[in-house]
C-alpha cells in the first residue's frame, strides 16, 4: 500500500471526482458513511452518552457534519459543536449542513474565537473534525486551548482521517494536537502515524477505503510504502514437490560469545523456522556442547583460537548462501579485529545486527567494508550510536534514507512499524507486530528470520519485507494466547510455521 502526501491525497480526491465521476459531496458520503461503520464496530460508543462532534469550517468538519447525521438516525445522541474558523466554510461544509435533521441544526454550538466553552459534567464521546491533512502551521491561540480543553475531558476521543493539529509530512513536536484514543483515516495511513513521536495523538489507527481512484494511486510517485498482507503476496515462494535441503540453501550464523549463548539459540533456531535447508553455526568453544544440545538440527562450528569465550578467528565463508552476524557476538578487541577482516573477505550480502552494529559504531572505518546490498537491522539505540542523533523522527527517517543509499545497504529499524530503508531511497513500514514484542531476544529472532530466508533464492529485499512481516506476524499469533506482557523471543518462535502456513493457505 502506497503511502501519499497530503498534496497527492488532494489530487487523488479531485481525480476520484472527475473520473468516476462522482460529485465531491457523494464522496464525503461515502466517506462519512465507511467512518460511521468502522466507529460502531469498535463498539466503544455507548447510545446512552451524548457525542460531541467538533466541526471546523473545511472538508473535515464537513465530514464531521455527515458523519453526526449518520450517527443521529442510528439512535446516537449527538451534539454538533461548529467551530467558526476563519470568514468561509467550504462548499460540501455547507451542504451538510443544510442537510442536518431539524433538531441538531437547531442545537448546534457556535464557537467563534473568545467564546467560552464548558463541556458537561456527565460522561460523553468527542469525535473531532476540526482540522485535516491540509493544516499548515500550527494550531494557536483561542482553538489551541480548545484542544487542550479537549484533551482535558476524561472522555474517547476519535479523530476523524487525522488528529487536528497533526502535520501529516512533518514533525509535529511542540504543536498543540487532539490526542485521540481511535484515529480512523481514509483510504491510506498517513505518514505520521508511523512515527514513535506521534503515538501520544494518533492512538489505534485504522485506514478504510472510501473507492479512491486505484489507477491515479498506483501512478502516484511516492518513497514510502505500508507492507501488509497483499503486500507480500508476490514475494512469498511456495515449495517445490521434488525440493531436497539443498534446494532451500545453506546458511551460517556467527553467534553468541561466553554469557551470550541465548542470543545464539534464539537466532539459529529463527533461521530454522524460517525455511533454510541447512544451518551452519560458529560459535566460540566454549559454546559448543550449549548449541550443540539446544539446536540438534543444525551444524556447530568452533575454531580452535586463543579465546574460547568469543570469536577471534574470521575464516571462508564462500559456500554459504547467506551469512548472518552479531547476536550475542560481544564487543571484545579481537573479536572487533576479526569481524573487520570478515568484512574484507565479504564480496555477498550479509545480515549485521547487535553486537556487530555496536563493532561498526566504534570502527567507522569498518561501515566502507560491508558488501552492497547487505541487511543491517538496528533497534533504535542501535541506530543512533552508528549515525548520530535526531532531532525528531523525521529527521531521523531521512538520515536512515541517506544512509542505506550512501553505504549502498539496506537498513531495517525495528521498532512499532520496523522501517526499512533501501538503496533506492524508499521506505517499507510494517504492518504486524506488538508491544509485547519489546522483549529481550526478539530482535535476534529477526536476524534469524531473515538470513533463514536469504539463504533460499529470496533477494536481499525480499528476505528483508518478507523477514520483518513474518517476524510481526508471529508475535501477533503468540500475543494472541499469551497476552503482550509475558511474551518471550522463543512464543515468536514456535509461531513462525503458522504464520507461513497461513500464507501458504493464502496464496
Amino acid at each position: 500500500m502506497k503511502i501519499l502526501a497530503a498534496s497527492q491525497i488532494s489530487q487523488l480526491d479531485a481525480y476520484t471526482i472527475q473520473n468516476e465521476p462522482i460529485a465531491s459531496i457523494h464522496l464525503m458520503e461515502r466517506a462519512a458513511n465507511a467512518y460511521c461503520k468502522t466507529l460502531l464496530a469498535l463498539d466503544l460508543i455507548n447510545p446512552t452518552h451524548s457525542v460531541f462532534i467538533f466541526c471546523g469550517p473545511g472538508n473535515n468538519g464537513g465530514d464531521g457534519l455527515a458523519i453526526g447525521r449518520i450517527l443521529f438516525k442510528k439512535g446516537y445522541r449527538i451534539q454538533i459543536v461548529r467551530c467558526k474558523i476563519g470568514r468561509s466554510t467550504s462548499e460540501d461544509f455547507q451542504i451538510n449542513l443544510e442537510r442536518l435533521p431539524n433538531f441538531l441544526r437547531q442545537n448546534i454550538i457556535t464557537l467563534e474565537k473568545g467564546d467560552s466553552f464548558t463541556f458537561p459534567k456527565e460522561k460523553i464521546f468527542i469525535i473531532d473534525a476540526i482540522f485535516g491533512t491540509g493544516l499548515s502551521r500550527p494550531v494557536e491561540g483561542y482553538w489551541g486551548h480548545l484542544i487542550e480543553e479537549i484533551n482535558s475531558i476524561k472522555s474517547l476521543r476519535f479523530a476523524v482521517d487525522i488528529p487536528s493539529g497533526l502535520f501529516t509530512n512533518q514533525s509535529s513536536i511542540g504543536n498543540t494536537i487532539v490526542k485521540a484514543d481511535y484515529t480512523i483515516t481514509f483510504q491510506m495511513p498517513k505518514l505520521a502515524f508511523l512515527l514513535p513521536e506521534n503515538a501520544p495523538f494518533v492512538g489505534y489507527w485504522q485506514a478504510v477505503d472510501i473507492g479512491l481512484n486505484k489507477d491515479f494511486i498506483r501512478q502516484s510517485p511516492t518513497d514510502y510504502y505500508f507492507v501488509d498482507e497483499e503486500f507480500i503476496k508476490p514475494i512469498f515462494l511456495r515449495r517445490e514437490k521434488f525440493g531436497h535441503k539443498g534446494t532451500y540453501g545453506h546458511a551460517l550464523m556467527i553467534v553468541g560469545s561466553y554469557g551470550m549463548a541465548g542470543a545464539a539459540i534464539l537466532s539459529t533456531r529463527a533461521a530454522l523456522r524460517a525455511g533454510v535447508g541447512l544451518l551452519d553455526i560458529y560459535v566460540p568453544e566454549k559454546l559448543y556442547e550449549i548449541l550443540q544440545t539446544s539446536v540438534p538440527e543444525a551444524m556447530v562450528k568452533t575454531e580452535p583460537s586463543p579465546h574460547p569465550d568469543y570469536f577471534s578467528v574470521a575464516f571462508d565463508t564462500a559456500k554459504y548462501q547467506a551469512v548472518g552476524i552479531g547476536c550475542g557476538l560481544g564487543k571484545a578487541a579481537d573479536t572487533a579485529r576479526a569481524f573487520g577482516e570478515f568484512l574484507e573477505a565479504q564480496t555477498s550480502p550479509i545480515v549485521i545486527d547487535a553486537d556487530a552494529l555496536n563493532i561498526l559504531a566504534s570502527e567507522r572505518n569498518f561501515l566502507s567494508l560491508i558488501p552492497p546490498r547487505s541487511i543491517l537491522t538496528p533497534h533504535p539505540g542501535e541506530f543512533k550510536r552508528l549515525f548520530g542523533n535526531s532531532e525528531n523522527n523525521f529527521k531521523r527517517l531521512t538520515l536512515q534514507k541517506e544512509k542505506a543509499q550512501s553505504l549502498n545497504v539496506y537498513i531495517l529499524l525495528k521498532g512499532a512499524h520496523s522501517a526499512l530503508a533501501t538503496p533506492e531511497g524508499e521506505v517499507f513500514f510494517n504492518s504486524t507486530g506488538n508491544p509485547g514484542m519489546a522483549t529481550a531476544g526478539s530482535g535476534d529472532v529477526l536476524t534469524g528470520i531473515i538470513t533463514g530466508l536469504m539463504a533460499q533464492s529470496y533477494t536481499p529485499f525480499q528476505s528483508a519485507l518478507l523477514g520483518m512481516y513474518v517476524h510481526g506476524e508471529a508475535g501477533d499469533l503468540a500475543s494472541q494466547r499469551k497476552g503482550q506482557t509475558g511474551l518471550t523471543a522463543q512464543d515468536i518462535i514456535e509461531t513462525i510455521p503458522e504464520v507461513f502456513l497461513r500464507i501458504e493457505e493464502k496464496y
